[in-house]
């Protein structure tokens, strides 16, 4: 009896493993984006591990080159620049594509995973809130620049700031489909549509980017959001502030 009890147990715990094994699969190919094993798409809608996903390409600069290339995202890759603290060899210029938003300055050149980031950011957050609060969409986003060789909050000592190697960008403000400004150092304050987009556009970032850093947190950044990759181990902590 208890062999027949013990195989029955193990039966049982062989169609649930199984079954298990099967529901994994089809989400797997459903929402590649939602398991962790798979690899970047950034033709997927945002998924449970993006976010990782992206962060990780700063240690994989012919992956995310790779992944831009698949997506059809335009740019242009530019050689190794700087030296010591102060170096990176992953950024790449972003040429917007028919239809797309494009950068402000023009020449503003992250690393490539923060571009990637970007363009997911474009696509999934900043265009869709801007149709959902505006009826329309945005045709520039406005930039305070990418690498920028300081310490964090430009002090002499103390830990270099993620724009050192490009791996950061400033966002200042949006420019809309009619030319309406959204700024943040005038816009974020409030209960207006100017503040409900900001707002949005600022939690969407939290889900692609390692660190977003707005007027919450701290007067530095009363006129910015800053969003960058920085690396964190395999825990892969981020910052949403």
């Amino acid at each position: 009896m208890r062999r027949v009890y013990r195989l029955v147990r193990g039966l049982i715990w062989l169609v649930l493993a199984a079954a298990a094994g099967l529901s994994l699969y089809a989400l797997s190919r459903a929402r590649p984006q939602d398991m962790p094993w798979t690899p970047l798409d950034l033709a997927q809608p945002v998924g449970l591990f993006t976010g990782r996903k992206l962060a990780a390409l700063t240690q994989d600069y012919p992956g995310c080159r790779a992944a831009l290339d698949r997506a059809g995202i335009a740019y242009v890759a530019l050689g190794p620049r700087g030296a010591g603290q102060c170096a990176h060899g992953d950024a790449v210029r972003l040429r917007p594509n028919a239809g797309a938003i494009a950068l402000s300055p023009g020449d503003v050149a992250p690393s490539c995973p923060v571009a990637a980031a970007l363009k997911l950011w474009e696509w999934h957050v900043v265009e869709t809130a801007a149709q959902r609060i505006y009826g329309q969409g945005v045709r520039q986003i406005e930039t305070l620049g990418s690498f920028n060789c300081r310490r964090m909050y430009g002090r002499s000592a103390g830990r270099f700031s993620e724009h050192a190697t490009a791996d950061a960008i400033d966002i200042a403000g949006f420019v809309l489909t009619d030319g309406r400004r959204v700024r943040v150092v005038g816009d974020w304050s409030g209960t207006d549509r100017d503040a409900l987009f900001l707002r949005a556009v600022r939690d969407g970032a939290c889900d692609l980017f390692a660190t977003v850093l707005s007027p919450d947190y701290n007067a530095a950044h009363a006129d910015h959001f800053h969003l960058d990759q920085a690396e964190r181990g395999a825990m892969g902590g981020r910052i949403c502030r």
